[in-house]
């Protein structure tokens, strides 16, 4: 079982930055990849970035490529989402996601998941 909390979000100007954290329960956090996902109102969740469990390996959605990065401290069990240049349309709750599959963009893969945590960006 792992446990993920989600922290950082909060209210920035467009064209601002946010870092987003995620911390991970249990001793084995090496094990799992890693995905940062993302639900505006009255949208479907979607799919922003993963990391392998090693750190080695990102992928990006198109969206957010080259304004976003991620990475992880498996030291610290934690994975970050560092945004950058910020749009009004990122505008989301934003969850973070542990998989024992391997690193993907699809939902299903992903075993557990935080509660999320709300970024606002205003225009």
């Amino acid at each position: 079982q792992v446990q993920l909390v989600e922290s950082g979000g909060g209210l920035v100007q467009a064209g601002g930055s946010l870092r987003l954290s995620c911390a991970a329960s249990g001793r084995t956090f090496s094990s799992y990849a890693m995905g940062w996902f993302r639900q505006a109102p009255g949208k479907e969740r979607e799919f922003v970035s993963y990391i392998s469990g090693g750190g080695g390996f990102t992928h990006y959605a198109d969206s957010v490529k080259g304004r976003f990065t991620i990475s992880r401290d498996n030291a610290k069990n934690t994975v970050y989402l560092q945004m950058n240049s910020l749009k009004p349309e990122d505008t989301a709750v934003y969850y973070c996601a542990a998989s024992l599959r391997g690193a993907a963009d699809t939902i299903s893969w992903y075993n557990y998941w935080g509660q999320g945590t709300q970024v606002t960006v205003s225009s």
